[in-house]
């Protein structure tokens, strides 16, 4: 017998590793209360059904509405500094997914303004300092239904590594400083940016407490960089953005997506939110020996907002450049593949 893999199949199995299998039996409750997201909340009166699986096929027939899925894994001492993400295939119709009481992603709006995202494969990606690293960790997911099937439907539900990830050398994926509004003055490197409030970097800005929120922003954070990358040409990766920026260092632009001018126009149509932010930093830009400061001004005209995606950091142009060509080299491959 003779198996035939899609291409999304062969595309995903080169992509992705499964580190731990998340099919099968979780802990499930209808209603909402966000405790449940909490990691030491006692699930242990819950029912246990199967995902990936309509809820509908499992004992809650004609449901529609909130509920939430809970289940626990353990993690290995190997997994340190692999790039990790937790799949949960097609949810029906919203989601929010914590992580050991953590939100590290959400798809779709729930209500009041409700949107759905039924037919969106759920891939997040697990900061490291929200891991335990050698031992219990639960996932819990919030999930709301309008209509029809709901829960989560299928898919390879799992903890994975990404073996695109691209090694940071200056990691800043952390708590950067942020503030809605507009001023040039912002990305000087002598502004005090004390009072702004702390927002995590990846993370829509949505789910950080500024729900409905269209418009200017600015993210900030500081640096300094290590001796061995003292003089190399460096590039400064600011994952995905919606939907456009202007990115500084040190006072001076490094680079910009989008064109915020025409910003009001640009934004039906435009496919900024999925362009990967890669800017090179000119050398004489950096202070080798003291602190450096990145500043991002964002403007998104629609929905979801910020700097929502990684990787983040700073790489060197030579680590950059292999991980480019090996992403293109994939590409080119998978598309021969697919017409031969």
């Amino acid at each position: 017998m003779i198996f035939l893999m899609s291409p999304t199949d062969r595309a995903q199995a080169e992509e992705w590793k499964m580190l731990f299998d998340l099919r099968g039996k979780w802990k499930f409750e209808i209603g909402d209360d966000l405790r449940r997201a909490e990691a030491g909340y006692d699930d242990s009166k819950w029912e246990s059904i199967l995902a990936p699986s309509a809820w509908e096929y499992e004992g809650y027939p004609g449901y529609d509405g909130y509920a939430w899925y809970r289940k626990h894994f353990v993690s290995s001492g190997e997994w340190i500094d692999k790039s990790l993400v937790i799949r949960l295939g097609v949810i029906d119709d919203v989601d929010e997914v914590y992580l050991n009481g953590h939100l590290i992603g959400h798809t779709g709006d729930f209500p009041p303004d409700y949107h759905t995202a039924y037919d969106v494969d759920r891939a997040y990606a697990i900061p490291e300092e929200f891991l335990s690293a050698s031992g219990d960790n639960v996932v819990a997911v919030r999930v709301y239904d309008q209509e029809l099937s709901g829960g989560i439907l299928r898919g390879k539900l799992g903890v994975y590594e990404d073996l695109d990830a691209i090694h940071i050398d200056v990691p800043l994926a952390t708590r950067w400083k942020f503030n809605i509004g507009d001023n040039r003055e912002w990305s000087a490197v002598s502004f005090d940016d004390r009072k702004w409030e702390d927002m995590k970097v990846p993370s829509f800005w949505e789910s950080e407490g500024h729900k409905d929120y269209d418009g200017f922003a600015w993210y900030r954070v500081k640096f300094h960089l290590p001796e061995e990358f003292q003089g190399k040409r460096l590039i400064l990766l600011l994952g995905k953005i919606d939907d456009f920026d202007e990115t500084f260092v040190n006072g001076d632009r490094i680079g910009h997506t989008g064109t915020m001018e025409t910003r009001t126009k640009d934004i039906p149509g435009s496919d900024a939110y999925q362009q990967l932010r890669a800017y090179m930093i000119p050398p004489d830009y950096l202070n080798p020996s003291g602190e450096n400061t990145v500043a991002v001004r964002v403007y998104d005209g629609y929905r979801d907002g910020g700097i929502y995606a990684g990787p983040i950091g700073i790489v060197t142009r030579e680590s950059y450049m292999k991980w480019n060509d090996r992403l293109r080299r994939e590409k080119m491959d998978f598309f021969e593949w697919l017409f031969r």
